[in-house]
């Protein structure tokens, strides 16, 4: 793996059995250039959640984030032809934020 990649956790994978696969290791992605000299910062947006994260994240079913949600603006990336769906944690806490705001809600 190149110098550009960092994933921490010194001792995710020590060990043998079923403990072996506990913990997790983090990715932080680096900064990437998108054709037209705009750089993203990746880390801005969060980590990347699954269509289940987000459903647990807003209290609610992968059903309900797929048919009510995303037709409300939920951001989201289309990661394959194959439909799966892949969420950023800031993008979405910022969505939701965003309807409290234009709802009358408080946000703390």
């Amino acid at each position: 793996m190149n110098g550009n990649h960092r994933i921490s956790g010194e001792n995710d994978y020590a060990g043998e059995g079923p403990a072996r696969h506990a913990t997790r290791p983090t990715f932080d992605p680096p900064a990437r250039t998108i054709p037209g000299n705009s750089t993203v910062n990746t880390q801005a947006l969060g980590e990347p959640l699954s269509i289940e994260q987000v459903a647990q994240l807003l209290g609610c079913s992968p059903w309900t984030v797929r048919q009510r949600y995303l037709r409300q603006g939920l951001p989201y990336l289309q990661a394959s032809r194959r439909g799966k769906l892949v969420f950023f944690r800031e993008q979405v806490i910022g969505w939701i934020q965003k309807r409290q705001r234009q709802k009358g809600g408080v946000i703390r």
